[in-house]
């Protein structure tokens, strides 16, 4: 197929579909030239979305897919009013990036080669969808912080670490601080229902350091993954970065369909699933349904990894235990973290390791970084055996509880006839669906909310393949119920500035 061309003499883009790279990195990496070579001037307008994608013969999300890592990496803004122009005021590093002269030699630098995997992961829709740094308003996982109790752990951080154990200042154990290892262990069987030592616990530097672990642990380059679709994007790209083939999927009202599974691929290695709370649908999987899946791992000798994110935060409904408290095959490897439970800079997560994957599991671990930091373990320690972490879990419970019900209430009232949502009986975000009768593109209106300093992912991004659901992913933890109200009239504004796009 021949290429074709923009009529937009000022873009003059050129799409080559023989390329191995997507159309959409292809639009980002030619209007990115265009900046940084100076034919595209600051303040200059871009073509509209529409317009663009009708001049070039793709679809019109492939252009806002481009436009919205421009927006991110700060080559374009957004005015209302004026569309989308070339940012104002470029970075210098930006501006040095492209054509720039070594002064030296009088020669054009070069770019560094990139890995294989590099391109793949930069190609591919891994990456995060919304860099969200200082935006509350709607970010999914955000926890409340404003309730958090820093006084007090501030006091006993300060009350462990003034006279802190000499061993803990050299080096410390693969595995973590063996105290918290044990905290962790006698929560997770009274809670979760997990059947588990201390031993068995390897804290982690966060959930995606625990990925990690099991995708170089477990895959091998070229083995088949079953991942969720849709799905979350970070697990993709930690499997895909292990040299994973990925199987996605689908998702019904009862979990992973582990016919599909076994249809796209018998003999997968690792089933990659999020169990209690599916992200970003917010499904739990039934019980017949995690016993389809057990038996799957049991039969094919594989494993799988129970990614269970934000658990603690149930509000109604039958309890439901992990799958690893199910499992006794010892095929699950269980996740979990604190960075949504307590604040985010914590970086602590753990992950769960049958015994038989103990000791690969320490040598992996030994490989990557020898031991993790142990600065804030004791401090959380004490936070557990003290009773506060089970006592600020259940005030954050109710607090989010009450802010779900908020959420629906203001969507139902602000945004009657665009968004619906349905209470879920967990987690920290709903799924507000697109009327489908209003034909508007959950990518625009998420481009078009970010502009006014709104995190609301678009639902169909998280689909690989057909997407055939519209929707926005709102997080609610984090907001009052005064910004809750407040965001959801700003949101119907920009759903408002969409529909006259359209």
């Amino acid at each position: 197929m021949p290429a074709r061309v923009a009529k937009k003499p000022l873009l003059s883009l050129t799409l080559d579909r023989q390329n191995t790279n997507p159309l959409q990195v292809q639009i980002f990496d030619q209007i990115r030239d265009a900046i940084l070579s100076g034919r595209l001037l600051p303040g200059t307008g871009l073509p509209a979305s529409r317009t663009l994608a009708a001049d070039l013969g793709v679809s019109r999300n492939t252009v806002l897919g481009a436009f919205e890592r421009l927006l991110s990496e700060g080559y374009i803004e957004g005015r209302t009013g004026s569309g989308t122009i070339v940012s104002k005021i470029l970075p210098d590093d930006l501006l040095s990036t492209r054509g720039s002269t070594n002064k030296t030699t009088g020669k054009l630098s070069a770019a560094g080669k990139l890995s294989s995997l590099s391109r793949t992961l930069n190609a591919g829709n891994y990456r995060r969808r919304h860099s969200a740094e200082g935006v509350r308003a709607f970010r999914p996982g955000l926890p409340d912080l404003d309730n958090f109790p820093f006084q007090l752990w501030g006091r006993i951080n300060a009350r462990f670490w003034r006279h802190p154990p000499r061993l803990l200042l050299h080096s410390g154990d693969l595995g973590g601080y063996m105290p918290l290892r044990q905290s962790i262990a006698a929560y997770l069987g009274a809670v979760r229902g997990l059947r588990c030592s201390p031993d068995q616990i390897m804290i982690t530097s966060g959930a995606q350091q625990a990925l990690d672990l099991i995708s170089r642990t477990i895959i091998d380059p070229g083995d088949d993954v079953w991942v969720e679709n849709p799905g979350y994007a970070g697990m993709r790209a930690t499997l895909v970065a292990a040299g994973a083939r990925l199987r996605h999927v689908p998702v019904d009202d009862q979990g992973i369909s582990v016919e599909a599974g076994r249809r796209q691929s018998p003999n997968a290695v690792l089933a990659a699933v999020t169990p209690s709370h599916q992200f970003p649908l917010g499904i739990t999987m039934s019980l017949a349904r995690r016993l389809e899946l057990l038996d799957w791992a049991a039969e094919a000798n594989a494993w799988i990894l129970e990614d269970d994110y934000d658990s603690e935060f149930r509000y109604g409904g039958k309890p439901v235990s992990a799958l690893q408290g199910l499992d006794d095959r010892g095929r699950v490897i269980y996740v979990g973290t604190f960075s949504k439970v307590l604040f985010p800079s914590l970086r602590l997560g753990y992950v769960v390791v049958p015994e038989q994957l103990l000791a690969p599991f320490m040598d992996m671990r030994a490989s990557i970084d020898d031991h993790p930091a142990l600065a804030l373990q004791p401090v959380l320690h004490t936070f557990f055996d003290e009773g506060h972490f089970a006592s600020h879990i259940r005030k954050q419970r109710k607090l989010y509880a009450e802010r779900q019900e908020q959420l629906i209430r203001a969507l139902n009232k602000e945004a009657s006839g665009l968004l619906s949502a349905s209470p879920h009986d967990a987690g920290m975000h709903l799924v507000a669906n697109i009327n489908p009768l209003s034909c508007l593109s959950d990518q625009e209106i998420s481009h078009q909310a970010r502009e006014i300093g709104l995190a609301v992912p678009a639902l169909s991004g998280y689909f690989e393949g057909k997407k055939s659901r519209q929707g926005l992913i709102l997080g609610y933890a984090g907001l009052t119920e005064s910004e809750i109200n407040r965001d959801v009239r700003r949101l119907v504004g920009s759903i408002d500035q969409v529909k006259k796009k359209v």
